[in-house]
């Protein structure tokens, strides 16, 4: 892997990133926009982390940290880079700049039908807790 490089995503990558996310993503959300990703990288602009493998975009992760709490979203790798390493480069990138900020537990949003991903998520160590639910108000109309 020494062919992987992760950086934080700057504003000229938020395009590419918008099409990765519609072929290496599992669905999309209300916040999947220029716009809001934008809004992002202008706010923490450490927070999008980016895979890249000879200069290709492999993987993305947003690792989000409110000063209390550390949010992991967005983990994508593209499917012809699956199986590489490139989603433990991702979560190890955003695991020492949560532990930099001061950060004690990462979080992360896992869909349940994404069955897939759940055991990279068990391998990383992350698990769900069954005593918590997502309760979720949309104070915007989806696009």
């Amino acid at each position: 892997m020494n062919d992987l490089r992760t950086r934080a995503a700057s504003a000229a990558d938020l395009d590419a990133v918008l099409a990765f996310w519609r072929t290496a993503a599992e669905g999309t959300s209300i916040s999947d926009d220029r716009e809001g990703v934008e809004r992002l990288v202008a706010r923490d602009p450490e927070a999008l982390i980016l895979a890249e493998r000879d200069g290709v975009l492999a993987g993305t992760v947003i690792a989000g940290f409110d000063g209390w709490r550390c949010h992991l979203y967005r983990l994508a790798v593209h499917p012809e880079h699956r199986r590489q390493g490139i989603a433990g480069a991702l979560l190890g990138a955003a695991e020492e700049r949560f532990r930099r900020l001061g950060g004690r537990r990462g979080d992360a949003m896992v869909l349940d039908r994404n069955e897939a991903a759940h055991p990279a998520w068990r391998a990383a160590g992350y698990a769900p807790e069954p005593q918590w639910s997502r309760w979720v108000k949309p104070l915007a109309q989806e696009r």
